[in-house]
């Protein structure tokens, strides 16, 4: 691990280098022959993946089961207007927190990516809590969605104990660990292209159901007959709070592309590709299909209630191709939610090995766990996932589901934590940006939406937080329970009491290398570290007429830079 660059102490030019920390550095030969080993600060990870894979990692790589089966008991609860409406709220957040997440993965291509960020501009000990808590759900999240894929083959083959499919999936994930990065760009490439023509083909579908060009479908033309029966809205403004949840959870594992970013071949040009990209798959993928669905399923259809975890059957999607009396399809849409579970599955392997690879890297968690082979794969942290992947087999007991209820609640609400802190990790970056000297016009890639845009998702952030403390406390259909309430909110406790354990466990080590700040609770902006794996010669040389004109685009009206945006 690199020493921390010494503060800015205001002398010398806008273009001076920051501190004596070596920056993350690479030759155009590196470029040009292909992946290289990344820099000794960056963990010894390989630059393996490319633009096809970024691309689709960004287009489709968090596309689920929270989209094809937990937008149902959202419909049932919020209804088509609250579910279309709650979308659309947290697409915006995500849009905001992707945009900032580019612009600094852009300049700091780093391992570990935002834990990294969190622990440069806000606090080293918010970085520790933030990264083992979305570490932790990623280990969780891994035995859970190959579970999932186990239930969906029950589909077809109820007969078959799931035991038997939980260890072959488990050991598919097995051999694609072998093959490293490359191998994760691989497996997730082929599996977005095919979640990507299932979205377009469903929405193809749904607009010729909706107009009742299906034969078979008895219903005729629909339109917008389910917004007027059984109404647009259900269950108020307690019902729409809920819709929050499932967005927020379908929308998870968005923030990929920034992880993904140390061991891009070219992150300069790729991530802010990627970034431009999650703007088309959240109107396209997602808005476009939750409308859709909106439109041809009733939100009272009894089978909604169901519509939780894997149950793929009570899917929306599936049940919108069942009510047009379409026989072979429901299976064929059940294939690719399996392929989604899957998907996700092997994104939580890559998301968490990363992450507690960087933790170790920064004296977080054990050393051992920070090595990393010649080919670039973190052996250790994969063993550990790998191991945490047996815990599926926990489900062939009778109180598995209960155990995995109180083992995801341990990350329940962490992705409004990690998406907000994002957001602030660019404000402060922002502020410290201008503070030492550097004028917008020299950054490789800005956010679209400035900080304005980090401000709103943000804000969002804690909205949704507030709006599942409410839901947590007053559940929709049933009266408060101290179960419930904990099985949704348990990740904010554990985040606080990771942030005060490490705060105080860090302030009283003497170990500069772990802190050097003592009990300060957040870092100045003269002390932010500007410097240290920062790529080499990324920098824009800049004019003085340059800088004005950042200024004054750093001036421009949020609305403005949103219209901007979106043209």
């Amino acid at each position: 691990m690199n020493p921390p660059a010494p503060a800015y102490t205001g002398k010398g030019s806008n273009h001076e280098e920051l501190g004596a920390a070596k920056p993350y550095s690479e030759s155009n030969d590196a470029l040009a022959n292909g992946p290289s080993e990344v820099e000794e600060g960056q963990g010894g990870l390989k630059r393996g993946l490319h633009g096809r894979h970024m691309q689709m990692i960004a287009i489709g790589g968090a596309i689920g089961a929270g989209l094809f089966v937990g937008t149902g008991s959202a419909l049932q609860t919020g209804g088509p207007a609250g579910l279309l409406i709650g979308y659309i709220i947290v697409g915006v957040m995500m849009l905001c927190t992707i945009q900032a997440l580019g612009e600094l993965a852009t300049l700091y291509p780093v391992n570990g990516a935002y834990f990294t960020y969190f622990c440069r501009f806000l606090d080293p000990s918010w970085g520790f809590a933030l990264g083992w808590d979305y570490a932790i759900g990623w280990l969780v999240i891994l035995p859970f969605e190959i579970t999932a894929a186990g239930i969906t083959i029950q589909f077809w083959r109820s007969d078959l104990n799931i035991g038997i499919w939980i260890a072959v999936f488990l050991a598919l994930l097995v051999i694609v660990q072998f093959f490293g990065v490359r191998g994760y760009g691989e497996v997730e490439f082929v599996l977005s292209i095919i979640k990507v023509l299932a979205c377009t083909g469903f929405i193809i579908l749904g607009v010729v159901i909706d107009c009742g060009g299906v034969p078979t479908d008895n219903r005729g033309y629909i339109g917008a007959h389910y917004w007027h029966d059984p109404g647009a809205f259900r269950n108020g403004f307690h019902g729409f709070c809920t819709v929050f949840v499932t967005a927020a959870f379908a929308f998870g594992g968005t923030e990929l592309t920034g992880l993904a970013a140390a061991e891009s071949a070219d992150p300069t040009r790729m991530v802010p590709k990627a970034t431009r990209q999650v703007f088309w798959r959240i109107c396209f993928f997602y808005i476009v299909n939750i409308f859709i669905v909106g439109l041809i399923v009733p939100a009272d259809n009894p089978n909604l209630l169901n519509a939780t975890g894997a149950k793929t059957a009570y899917s929306p999607f599936v049940i919108a191709i069942r009510l047009a009396g379409i026989k072979a399809l429901p299976s064929i849409f059940n294939a690719v939610i399996t392929i989604s579970v899957l998907s996700v599955a092997n994104s939580a392997t890559f998301a968490s090995t990363r992450t507690i690879q960087a933790l170790a890297m920064r004296g977080m968690a054990p050393k051992f766990l920070a090595y990393v082979d010649r080919r670039g794969r973190p052996v250790p942290t994969v063993i550990l996932q790998l191991l945490f992947g047996l815990l599926a087999f926990v489900n062939e007991a009778k109180k598995g589901s209960t155990v995995f209820d109180w083992l995801l609640a341990l990350s329940g609400v962490s992705n409004f934590f990690v998406w907000g802190s994002i957001c602030a990790s660019h404000l402060r970056f922002r502020q410290a940006w201008r503070a030492q000297g550097y004028s917008l016009s020299q950054l490789p890639y800005r956010a679209t939406l400035g900080v304005g845009g980090s401000w709103v998702g943000l804000i969002l952030n804690v909205v949704c937080l507030i709006a599942q403390f409410y839901v947590a406390v007053w559940p929709v259909g049933s009266s408060p329970d101290a179960g419930v309430f904990f099985q949704a909110y348990l990740a904010a406790p554990l985040i606080l009491a990771l942030y005060g354990g490490w705060k105080i466990y860090s302030s009283l080590s003497g170990n500069p290398l772990i802190n050097s700040r003592g009990w300060k609770p957040f870092i100045r902006t003269h002390e932010i570290d500007l410097a240290t794996n920062r790529r080499e010669n990324i920098l824009r040389e800049d004019s003085e007429p340059e800088r004005r004109e950042s200024l004054a685009q750093e001036a421009v009206s949020f609305p403005k830079k949103v219209f901007t945006a979106l043209i």
